[in-house]
């Protein structure tokens, strides 16, 4: 009967330290969880190095006046001289 109390005993330790342990994962401050992120080499899961700079940051600040710049500037004279014509020589397959 002793041992049937301790079994008991444990496990009900046991869970009240799983839910500890799950309660502790789910309250990581939102400061910390991009911390981790940036931190993180990419062969471990962490971000790609060509991603662009989180928002409020000055890096992303330049980032996005160089979009801008990218954007207003003219496209180039040969951009659609590699696109396929409606004309190419081929023939409709009924």
């Amino acid at each position: 009967m002793i041992t049937r109390q301790r079994q008991f005993g444990f496990f009900v330790a046991l869970l009240w330290l799983a839910g500890a342990v799950l309660g502790g994962c789910s309250s990581i401050s939102e400061k910390v969880g991009p911390m981790i992120g940036d931190t993180l080499p990419q062969w471990a899961g962490g971000e790609p190095k060509d991603i662009p700079p989180r928002p409020g940051t000055p890096a992303y600040d330049a980032f996005m006046k160089e979009q801008e710049r990218k954007r207003l500037q003219p496209a180039p004279a040969n951009a659609n001289a590699s696109a396929p014509t409606a004309t190419s020589g081929l023939e409709p397959v009924h």
